[in-house]
């Protein structure tokens, strides 16, 4: 009986394995997100959550095996959103809702809207700057499955400086606004910005934003005056560095930008008034621009509006906003490392494919545009290894649209099919 079981035991090990199913999609036209090649006639193997192997021709399947027929369409990887804030949507009653809503209504509003973004076509966000560290818990249920949505990296709190940006206390009458500290996301000191960021890890983020000048949309007199001093810009990073953390920083103003690069900042989000200056530096650091021209139009058309936005904000917003797209333009052809954000939270969500229009109006080829916020947005992340492209061992996040978006780019505005780590979301 013992000869019997050692020999039972070793012919197990020369068995043939057993033949997992497979998922084949058979796409007509393939953008990979890293090459400036189109393929046509793809079969893309899709085994669990990730890409097995991309190959030429429709395979035949095997039994068991699925097959998605996406022969009259041009399939491209999941597209990354680098500058979202899926706890809001602005509207004309934004300014008192924080005095009426709970953490709980946020929290089932942005429900949808992480929906919304997925169905868009958008299957990895970042999410720069929420309310409650709602986002901290919107990412875990979506990893859990309990909720649809992008895959999210969150900053959770942004972090501010008195009376900056982000202060949660700005506008508020004396009674309400106590006195926000760094477990609020509000630093004054190289000191408060180590607890600051400490304080982001325990909460569960997983970069650090900070608002490093004036905003259009707080309720304060400047929307370009710089809010940290380079010291301050410079314990958050190295205080960020510790914890493996990134660092965005918001930023609109000239004085400000400058501080955030030579600060050691990883991406400037919107940077409305760099000039070339500006563009040498970040290019000799190597920083990123993710240019929110969607949030810049979207502002500036309603400001035209009397009443939607309080006094304060509305010059700002109709000064500001317009600039961001011939900003943009200037850094492209200047050569800044540029990744694709919306700023989406400001606009409505499941719009954000309306700035890959704005970013080809601006004279971006529709392929660059499209790695924006494909490979280029993943080499930002830190994790081209995993996202942003239709290869062996990425994540199975892809997308589908009618006709070649490279002719005409706003198709990315129709997307037919969605797909994330292997989930189908979306068909059509």
């Amino acid at each position: 009986m013992r000869r019997l079981l050692i020999a039972l035991f070793s012919m197990s090990f020369c068995l043939p394995a057993a033949t997992l199913a497979a998922t084949l999609v058979h796409a007509g036209r393939l953008i990979d997100g890293a090459s400036e090649d189109v393929r046509t006639g793809v079969t893309i193997v899709i085994e669990n959550d990730r890409i097995e192997a991309v190959e030429s021709g429709f395979r035949e399947p095997a039994e068991g095996d699925e097959v998605v027929d996406l022969r009259d369409h041009t399939v491209l990887p999941g597209l990354i959103d680098l500058h979202t804030h899926l706890t809001r949507e602005h509207n004309p009653n934004s300014y008192s809702e924080g005095f009426r809503l709970n953490p709980g209504d946020y929290a089932f509003d942005m429900v949808p809207f992480a929906a919304r973004t997925l169905l868009a076509g958008f299957t990895t966000v970042r999410d720069l700057g929420d309310r409650y560290n709602l986002t901290v818990a919107l990412r875990d249920a979506i990893e859990r499955g309990s909720v649809a949505g992008p895959r999210i990296f969150t900053a959770a709190k942004s972090i501010a400086s008195t009376g900056g940006h982000a202060d949660p206390t700005n506008s508020m009458a004396d009674v309400f606004e106590g006195e926000p500290g760094p477990k609020d996301g509000v630093i004054n000191g190289p000191r408060d910005a180590y607890e600051a960021v400490r304080q982001r890890y325990k909460d569960g983020a997983d970069l650090i934003k900070i608002t490093a000048t004036g905003g259009v949309l707080s309720a304060a007199k400047s929307g370009q005056n710089p809010q940290f001093t380079i010291e301050e810009v410079r314990a958050i990073v190295d205080a960020a560095n510790d914890y493996g953390f990134h660092v965005a920083a918001h930023a609109h103003g000239k004085e400000g930008i400058r501080r955030a690069i030579e600060g050691g900042v990883h991406s400037i989000e919107h940077g409305t008034y760099m000039d070339d200056e500006i563009i040498r530096l970040m290019k000799k650091h190597g920083t990123w621009y993710v240019p929110t021209i969607t949030a810049g139009r979207w502002v500036a058309e309603k400001a035209k509006t009397p009443g939607y936005f309080p006094e304060i904000v509305r010059p700002k917003a109709a000064e500001i906003g317009p600039l961001i797209q011939g900003t943009f333009a200037r850094a492209w052809k200047a050569g800044v490392n540029i990744g694709f954000g919306t700023d989406t939270g400001v606009s409505e969500h499941g719009r954000n494919a309306q700035e890959f229009v704005y970013m080809v109006e601006s004279g971006m080829p529709a392929m660059a545009a499209i790695q924006s916020a494909t490979g280029r947005a993943a080499e930002l992340l830190g994790r081209v290894e995993e996202l942003g492209s239709v290869r062996p061992g990425r994540y199975a996040d892809l997308i589908a649209v009618r006709g070649d978006p490279l002719r005409d780019i706003a198709l990315l505005q129709d997307v037919q099919f969605v797909m994330k780590a292997g989930v189908v979301y979306k068909s059509e």
